[in-house]
C-alpha cells in the first residue's frame, strides 16, 4: 500500500480559560479540524492526506495553529474560511499560503542539527494526484 502523501496536524488543545497563552481550542480549532477532514474527503484527497488533530503544538498564542508535512510549514490563525484555500493552494498545487505562515524564526522549537549548520526545509510541491481523486469512491464516509 502507498503512504500518505502528506499529514495536515490542527491543533485542538484545551487550556485553562486564564492561560496567558491561551489555546487553539478557544479559537476555533475544532471547527477547523472538521472543515478540513471533510473538505479533503470531498476533493477526493482520502487515503492521499491525512488530517489529524493534534495535542499541544505548542504555539498556542498563534492558533488555530496547523502543520503540513513533510514539508514542515506551519499555519497560524486559521479558520474555518483559511481551509479550502489551504487545500486548493498548498496541499493540491503545492504553493505555501504566506499569509498565514507562521515564520520559522517565531516557532518556539529548538533547530534540528541540519537547519543549525546551514540546512533548508523542505519546499513544498504539488500532489502527484495521477489519477488518484475520487471524489465518489465508495470508501467515502
Amino acid at each position: 500500500m502507498p503512504k500518505l502523501q502528506r499529514h495536515i496536524f490542527t491543533c485542538v488543545h484545551e487550556r485553562a480559560a486564564d492561560s496567558s497563552r491561551g489555546c487553539c481550542a478557544a479559537k476555533g480549532s475544532e471547527d477547523v479540524a472538521a472543515a478540513l477532514k471533510t473538505q479533503l474527503h470531498a476533493a477526493g484527497l482520502r487515503r492521499i492526506v491525512r488530517a489529524n488533530k493534534s495535542a499541544c503544538l505548542d504555539q498556542c498564542s498563534r492558533g488555530t495553529t496547523m502543520v503540513v508535512y513533510p514539508e514542515g510549514v506551519w499555519y497560524g490563525g486559521v479558520g474555518v474560511s483559511d481551509v479550502d484555500e489551504i487545500i486548493q493552494r498548498h496541499i493540491i498545487g503545492g504553493e505555501v499560503v504566506e499569509r498565514l505562515v507562521i515564520p520559522d524564526e517565531d516557532l518556539t522549537g529548538r533547530p534540528w542539527p541540519a537547519e543549525a549548520q546551514g540546512g533548508e526545509r523542505a519546499e513544498s510541491r504539488p500532489l502527484a494526484l495521477d489519477g488518484l481523486l475520487a471524489p465518489n469512491d465508495q470508501d467515502f464516509e
